[in-house]
C-alpha cells in the first residue's frame, strides 16, 4: 500500500489477497442464488469483521431478508451490521483529504479504490435501511444525506476510472462492476422521482437519465463480477414491478425475460429467479403458467419463509385476476398470518375477497367480512413516522363499516387492483377484461338498486373509473374516455374518494396520448399534477403521472433548474 499505517489491514485482513477475497464471495453468493442461504452466511461470517467483501455481502444478504420480512428486529440487526461493514470499509480507504484530493495523484493502491466503492455501497444501502427503520422525518432525511454522499463517491470514482484509459490489474472488473451498479441505480432511481419528492429527500435539482441508469446496469448484470445479481435484480424489479406500480404499466417484458434466461440455466430451482419469471409471465397475461412458477418457488426452498410471502402476495393477485375470490382470500390469509409486511392491508384484502362472493355464500372458516373490516385500524404500523400509503388507504375504505349497519363497499378488490396497476396486467386476456366488466355492471345493478346513502355518488365514480380502464382494454376508447370525464365533471360532489379525480385525469391523459392527441395529454396530465394535494395514494399518483409526462418527452420539473446526475 501508498501508505504504511495502513499496510497491516490489509495483512491482517486475512491471509487471503483482495482477489481471493472476491472468488470467496463469488462462492458465497452462488451459494445463496441455490437457496443456500444459511451456507452462504457460513462462508461469509468469519471474514466479516476484516475483509471490506465478505463484510459487505454478508450484510447485503441480511438487508435482503430484513427487506422481505419487514420485522423491526430484523431490519435494526440488518443496520448495525451494515454499519460495522462500512467501518470496517473505513479502515481500508485512504484517510487523508477528500476524495477529490485523492484521486488527483497515481498513489491509490487497489485495495484503496475498491475501499471507496464498497464505502458508498454500505452507505446506500444504509440509506434503504434508513427509510424503512426510522421513524421521525429528522432521520428519513438522514437516509437522504447518506444518498447524496454515497453519490458523491460513485460519481467522483466513475470520473477518474474513466480518466485512467483502459482497465489495469485483475480485479478491475469487479470495481467496474461497483461502479456500473452504483452510477446506474442512482439515475434510474432518481429518474422515476417526480421534481416535488426529490425536494423533501433534499435532491431539489438533481436528476436522473433513465436510458443511461439502464446501460449502465445492464452492462453490469452481463458482467461476471459480484455486482452482476445486484444490478439484475434492480433491472427485473424495475421492468416488472416498478415501471407497473409506479410508471405506466408498460412493462419490457423481452428485457427481463433476456435477463432472466441466463440465471435460469445456471439456477434453475433458485428461488428469487423462479418468482421473477412468475411475474414476467403474470405481465404478459399468462396468469396460470405465473401461477405454477410462484408454487414452485415456494416449493424450491424451505429456508426463508419471506420468499414464500413474496409469492403469496403475486398469487392473491393472479386469483383476484381470475375472480377466483376464494383462492384469493386464501393467499391474503396466509399472508396475515405468516407475514409482517403489512397485517392491515392483508386483513383488508380477505374481507374485500370475502365481501365479493354473493350474499348467502358460505365464508371460509367462518369469517365475516364486516367483523375483518373493523379489525383493519387496529393493524396500522408506522414506518419513517407515517403509515405506508397503501395502509392510509385501506384504513380509510374501511372506515365506513364501523357503523351499525354499514354501507358495503362496492368493489374493495377491485379497487385495490387498480392502485396496483392491475388493469393493465390483464389488458392483453380479453377475457380477464371481461370478467372484470361483468362483476363491476353487477355492482352498477346492485348500487343503483340501494337505498341512497353519503357514499352513493363516490361509489358510483369508482364503479365509473374502474368501467373505463376495462373500456380502454377492449379498445372502447370513446365509452372509455366518458367514464373518465364522469369522473372528473364530479370533482365538487365528491366527499370521500378525492383521489379519484386527479386518477381519472391521469387515465384520460393516457388515453389521449394512445389516440394520439399528445398536446390535450400533456395539459390534462399538468392538470392533474398541479391541480390536487393532499388525497390517497398522492405519491403513486404523482409517480404516475411524471412517468407519463416522461413518455410524451413533456416538462417533469417544478420550478427551477435541474441538473442531470
Amino acid at each position: 500500500m501508498s501508505s504504511g499505517k495502513y499496510a497491516p489491514v490489509v495483512e491482517n485482513s486475512s491471509s487471503m489477497t483482495l482477489q481471493g477475497c472476491l472468488e470467496e464471495c463469488m462462492e458465497a453468493l452462488d451459494l445463496f442464488l441455490n437457496n443456500h442461504f444459511s451456507e452462504s452466511l457460513d462462508k461469509l461470517r468469519p471474514r466479516a469483521k476484516d475483509s471490506m467483501y465478505h463484510a459487505l455481502i454478508y450484510a447485503t444478504v441480511l438487508e435482503m431478508q430484513a427487506m422481505m420480512t419487514f420485522q423491526h428486529e430484523d431490519i435494526v440487526s440488518a443496520g448495525n451490521t451494515m454499519k460495522c461493514a462500512q467501518e470496517v470499509c473505513q479502515r481500508f480507504r485512504r484517510k487523508s483529504g477528500s476524495l477529490a484530493s485523492k484521486l488527483s495523484g497515481d498513489d491509490l493502491c487497489e485495495e484503496q479504490l475498491h475501499a471507496e466503492v464498497c464505502y458508498a455501497e454500505c452507505l446506500l444501502q444504509r440509506a434503504a435501511l434508513t427509510f424503512l427503520q426510522d421513524e421521525n422525518m429528522v432521520n428519513f432525511i438522514k437516509g437522504g444525506i447518506k444518498v447524496r454522499n454515497s453519490y458523491l463517491i460513485y460519481k467522483e470514482l466513475h470520473t477518474f476510472v474513466q480518466s485512467r484509459g483502459p482497465p489495469t490489474g485483475p480485479n478491475h472488473s469487479q470495481l467496474e462492476g461497483g461502479l456500473f451498479f452504483g452510477i446506474g441505480a442512482f439515475n434510474l432511481t432518481l429518474s422515476l422521482f417526480p421534481a416535488r419528492i426529490l425536494k423533501i429527500l433534499e435532491f431539489a435539482g438533481f436528476s436522473g437519465d433513465k436510458e443511461y441508469g439502464l446501460s449502465q446496469l445492464h452492462q453490469g448484470a452481463l458482467s461476471h463480477n459480484l455486482r452482476s445479481m445486484l444490478c439484475a435484480l434492480l433491472l427485473l424489479c424495475y421492468y416488472t414491478f416498478l415501471s407497473f406500480i409506479l410508471g405506466t404499466g408498460e412493462a419490457d417484458v423481452a428485457e427481463a425475460e433476456g435477463l432472466l434466461k441466463p440465471f435460469r440455466l445456471r439456477y434453475p430451482r433458485g428461488a428469487i429467479f423462479l418468482f421473477f419469471a412468475g411475474r414476467a409471465e403474470e405481465i404478459k397475461g399468462n396468469i396460470d403458467e405465473a401461477v405454477a412458477l410462484f408454487e414452485d418457488g415456494c416449493k424450491a426452498q424451505q429456508a426463508w419463509k419471506q420468499f414464500h410471502h413474496m409469492c403469496y402476495w403475486e398469487l392473491m393477485w393472479c386469483f383476484t385476476y381470475k375472480r377466483l375470490w376464494k383462492m384469493a382470500y386464501f393467499y391474503a390469509d396466509l399472508l396475515s398470518q405468516e407475514s409482517r409486511w403489512s397485517k392491515a392491508m392483508y386483513v383488508y384484502m380477505k374481507a374485500a375477497c370475502l365481501s365479493m362472493l354473493p350474499q348467502g355464500e358460505a365464508r371460509p372458516f367462518g369469517e365475516n367480512e364486516v367483523d375483518l373490516f373493523r379489525q383493519v385500524p387496529s393493524f396500522k404500523q408506522k414506518i419513517a413516522g407515517k403509515s405506508p400509503p397503501t395502509e392510509k388507504f385501506a384504513i380509510r375504505k374501511a372506515r365506513r363499516y364501523r357503523a351499525s349497519c354499514p354501507v358495503r363497499l362496492p368493489v374493495p378488490v377491485l379497487e385495490m387492483m387498480y392502485m396496483w396497476n392491475g388493469f393493465a396486467m390483464i389488458s392483453k386476456r380479453p377475457e380477464l377484461t371481461k370478467g372484470m366488466m361483468e362483476t363491476l355492471l353487477q355492482a352498477e345493478r346492485t348500487l343503483q338498486e340501494t337505498p341512497a346513502n353519503e357514499y352513493r355518488l363516490d361509489d358510483t365514480c369508482v364503479i365509473q373509473l374502474l368501467k373505463g380502464l376495462c373500456f380502454k382494454n377492449q379498445g372502447k376508447m370513446q365509452a372509455a374516455e366518458e367514464c373518465f370525464n364522469t369522473v372528473y365533471s364530479s370533482e365538487k360532489k365528491l366527499k370521500f374518494d378525492h383521489y379519484l379525480v386527479p386518477n381519472a385525469l391521469l387515465e384520460l391523459g393516457l388515453l389521449y396520448n394512445d389516440l394520439g392527441r399528445r398536446e390535450e395529454a400533456i395539459k390534462i396530465l399538468q392538470k392533474a399534477k398541479h391541480n390536487y394535494k393532499e388525497y390517497s395514494m398522492e405519491s403513486r399518483t404523482q409517480f404516475r403521472i411524471h412517468a407519463a409526462l416522461l413518455k410524451l418527452k413533456a416538462d417533469t420539473s417544478d420550478q427551477g433548474e435541474t441538473t442531470a446526475l
